[in-house]
C-alpha cells in the first residue's frame, strides 16, 4: 500500500509562505509503495490526483535533481539515491538510536521477540531502529517499516504524550479516514491512555494484525523535543496478554528510564 497522500487544504493556498510546486514534488515520492520498484507518470497522476503534465515536469524535475531515475526501456519511474541520502543523513542524526540499540539487544534476545523505536509521520509510526532476537519466529520490520499510528502500541505510547490539540488533530484525520472503524479504533485508543497512566506502558494484542502483540512506550530524543515510542512485540502465541501486561511492558518502561538515567534526565 502506497503511502498517504496529503490533501493540501484552502489555508495551504493561502499560506505565503507554503510553496505548492515544492509540497507536490516531496508527495510524488510519497506514491511509491515499499514493494513497488517503478511507477508511470499515469499512475503517479492517478495517486496524486494531479494533472498528468504536472507530474511530467515534476518527475522531469526530480530525475534531474536524482530523486528519481528514468527507466528508457520500461517507461517508469523509480526513487533515486537522493531519496535515500536525505534518510541516510536524518538517522544518521538522531544518536538516540545509538544509545539505544544495545539495550534494545538486550531486550529482544531476553523477550525473544523484537524491539524497534519509531517516529512518526502522518497518521503512521516509521521504524528508525529495529532489533529481532535470534528466534526462528520474529516480527520481520526492518528500519523504514510503516506501521499504523492509533492500532498499534508503539503509536498509541506516543499519542499518550503529545499536546492535547495535537493528538486530537491526528485522531480527528484518523476518523475521517476510516468512520466504519472509528468506534474500535477510539476505543483502544482510550485503552491505551489507562494503561499508560496505570502502568506506563500501552498493549496492542490483536488490534493491528489479529496474530501480533506487542507493548509500547515513549521516549524523548536527545534534544527533549522531538516524542518517538519503543515497541516490543512478536506473534501472539509467544507473546501472551499475561505476558505483555507483567513482563515485557515493564522491561520496556525500564528501558527507557535506563536511557532517561544515562542522559541525566531520570
Amino acid at each position: 500500500m502506497h503511502d498517504e497522500i496529503e490533501v493540501f487544504s484552502d489555508d495551504d493556498a493561502k499560506d505565503r509562505q507554503f510553496v505548492n510546486a515544492l509540497a507536490r514534488g516531496l508527495e510524488l515520492l510519497r506514491c511509491f509503495g515499499p514493494d513497488e520498484v517503478y511507477l508511470t507518470n499515469a499512475e503517479l497522476a492517478k495517486r496524486s490526483s494531479l494533472p498528468k503534465p504536472t507530474v511530467s515536469r515534476l518527475t522531469h524535475t526530480l530525475t534531474t535533481l536524482g530523486y528519481l531515475n528514468y527507466s528508457e526501456s520500461l517507461g517508469k519511474y523509480q526513487l533515486g539515491a537522493g531519496v535515500l541520502a536525505l534518510g541516510y543523513r536524518m538517522l544518521s542524526t538522531m544518536d538516540l538510536r545509538k544509545l539505544a540499540r544495545p539495550l534494545m539487544e538486550e531486550l529482544a534476545e531476553y523477550a525473544q521477540a523484537s524491539v524497534s523505536l519509531g517516529a512518526r509521520d502522518r497518521l503512521s509510526m516509521v521504524y528508525v531502529e529495529s532489533c529481532r532476537s535470534s528466534a526462528n519466529v520474529t516480527l520481520r520490520l526492518d528500519v523504514g517499516a510503516r506501521i499504523p499510528m492509533a492500532t498499534t502500541a508503539m503509536g498509541k505510547a506516543l499519542l499518550c504524550v503529545l499536546p492535547e490539540a495535537e493528538r486530537n488533530y491526528l485522531l480527528d484525520r484518523v476518523r475521517q479516514r476510516d468512520e466504519a472503524s472509528w468506534p474500535q479504533i477510539k476505543a483502544g485508543v482510550e485503552q491505551g491512555f489507562k494503561d499508560y497512566q496505570d502502568r506506563g506502558f500501552c498493549m496492542s494484542a490483536g488490534e493491528w494484525q489479529g496474530d501480533v502483540h506487542a507493548v509500547g512506550v515513549p521516549v524523548r530524543g536527545l534534544d527533549g523535543e522531538q516524542v518517538m515510542a519503543f515497541n516490543c512485540g512478536g506473534p501472539a502465541f509467544l507473546l501472551s496478554h499475561a505476558r505483555l501486561e507483567e513482563d515485557l511492558g515493564p522491561k520496556l518502561v525500564q528501558l527507557v528510564r535506563r536511557i532517561d538515567t544515562i542522559l541525566g534526565r531520570g
